[in-house]
């Protein structure tokens, strides 16, 4: 069976490849399946409906958005839960596991136990090769086969191709793709051209979403209702009585009426100029960062076919009112299921009756730091820049090459991914990998490496080959080797056990 995954930060959404239909998964317990773990007094972790039908029992804690920890995930990143320390890999695997098991179980997709479950899967634009590793490891660990890793934006542009394709014409084939989800912010500028969507450039806020829309309201209440030293599960109880209030707001609403029974406190009206006031600052930082990518397309609003408002939280209504004062009233179009356009537009991707293709582009600069000068100073080394074309899916990876005498015994790596360089150095969101280091003599092979001082040597040492890869999928690896006797050593972005 072939299905689109997009793991979000609030719910997850699977869609079916179905002889030209690609319709959203149901599940028993609501639509759309909850991203949410909790830990019971027991210690046994419980996923999706399971932890929804425990949250509110005394002991029990939950992680909510814990897609979002993986923008700042390294090879051992973890999570502590109720004091207990949990690998986010793990977390990642458990909950799709429950996921493929509910998928069995409790929806109405009429998947057979064992059968094989390929699957084209999403991650923010804007994410860092650890991300997609991480990502992809979980995926492959809990039993599905992913075939594809798409960034959001793209994958959602082929919804717009499937259901806006008369918008596009020779002079305007270029679509903003303004992706607002739980916990993160993307803008991508598309070109369409027949069925194939090239993207030009990416750009996002990695942790902006409806997670912190929900945190604005909830200041804007205690602030109105006087309310300050919230114990932690009040505030949860509270955080989430706006969540669900705020998921409820129309072009229409007046006012949000919420529960302040957590504070022992009567109902409280918030007039919704409050709400507006409380959440347009981060409205407006979405919109700020769609600047840089018409700027690097070479576009003006007037150019654009479209401008796609997907993402969960592009429906809450002063997104669309912002967005269209900036860009006009008719260029301005919102997915009929903005929750779903992702994984809609996985599946499009998916049917190869569809016929759609995508070319990609790396969303971030990938690089090295280097000594110069003979130790005077340090420069970086830009391996893989951004925009540069990505592979198609399932072809032969990038591959970049450095040689060099060594001048140390030790090789101590210090990786860098960024999503933007002055005058050539890392700057904006800038992700540093766990340095690494390679022994380049033989006599360091023997020992741990952790704490070993790099020591210049006196005369030029062996060669070394650095071999840099990078997949369809954006995830960098690279291969250190010694030529003169053969030892070298791969290193996977965010692998446990780097």
């Amino acid at each position: 069976m072939l299905l689109g995954v997009d793991f979000g930060t609030t719910h997850t959404v699977v869609t079916m490849v179905d002889r030209g239909n690609y319709p959203v998964v149901a599940f028993e317990g609501g639509d759309p399946y909850p991203s949410l773990a909790a830990l019971l007094p027991s210690g046994e972790l419980r996923y999706g409906f399971d932890a929804v039908a425990v949250r509110h029992e005394p002991g029990v804690r939950l992680v909510r958005s814990f897609k979002r920890l993986l923008a700042d995930a390294g090879p051992r990143a973890s999570v502590e839960i109720g004091g207990r320390p949990v690998l986010l890999l793990d977390l990642l695997t458990g909950f799709l596991s429950k996921v493929k098991e509910d998928l069995v179980a409790r929806s109405n997709a009429t998947v057979v136990e064992g059968e094989p479950l390929e699957v084209a899967i999403s991650v923010p634009a804007n994410s860092s090769s650890a991300q997609r590793f991480l990502t992809l490891e979980a995926f492959r660990a809990a039993g599905f086969t992913p075939v594809a890793l798409i960034n959001e934006p793209s994958a959602a542009g082929f919804e717009y191709a499937h259901r806006f394709r008369s918008t596009i014409t020779a002079r305007r084939e270029h679509v903003l793709v303004y992706d607002l989800g739980g916990g993160t912010f993307d803008a991508s500028l598309l070109r369409m051209t027949g069925k194939t969507n090239e993207v030009v450039t990416s750009e996002g806020v990695r942790r902006l979403g409806g997670d912190d829309f929900d945190e604005a309201i909830l200041a804007a209440v205690l602030a109105r209702a006087g309310a300050a030293g919230l114990d932690a599960d009040a505030r949860d109880l509270l955080l989430e009585e706006c969540a669900r209030q705020k998921e409820a707001v129309g072009p229409n609403t007046r006012r949000l009426v919420l529960d302040l029974s957590p504070l022992d406190l009567p109902p409280i009206a918030l007039p919704i100029e409050d709400v507006w006031e409380a959440c347009a600052p981060l409205v407006d930082r979405t919109i700020a960062a769609t600047d840089p990518v018409l700027a690097a397309g070479e576009l003006e609003e007037g150019d654009l076919a479209g401008v796609y408002v997907v993402g969960g939280a592009g429906a809450f209504p002063l997104v669309g009112r912002r967005l269209r004062e900036r860009f006009g009233e008719k260029r301005v179009k919102r997915s009929p299921h903005p929750f779903a356009a992702t994984a809609v537009g996985l599946a499009l991707f998916l049917d190869g009756e569809a016929g759609f293709s995508l070319a990609d582009r790396l969303t971030r600069h990938f690089g090295v730091f280097r000594e110069a000068e003979e130790g005077e100073e340090v420069v970086f080394d830009p391996i893989f820049p951004k925009d540069l074309p990505l592979p198609e899916a399932g072809g032969a990876p990038l591959t970049a090459v450095r040689r060099y005498r060594a001048a140390h015994d030790l090789g101590h790596f210090r990786f860098v991914e960024c999503s933007r360089l002055v005058e050539g150095r890392p700057d904006g969101d800038v992700t540093p990998w766990h340095d690494v280091k390679f022994p380049f003599l033989p006599s360091l092979r023997r020992s741990p490496l952790d704490g070993a001082a790099v020591r210049r040597l006196e005369a030029p040492g062996p060669e070394v080959e650095e071999v840099y890869s990078c997949t369809d999928a954006g995830a960098v690896e690279v291969t250190i080797r010694v030529p003169s006797d053969g030892f070298s050593k791969t290193f996977r972005l965010g692998r446990p056990g780097l």
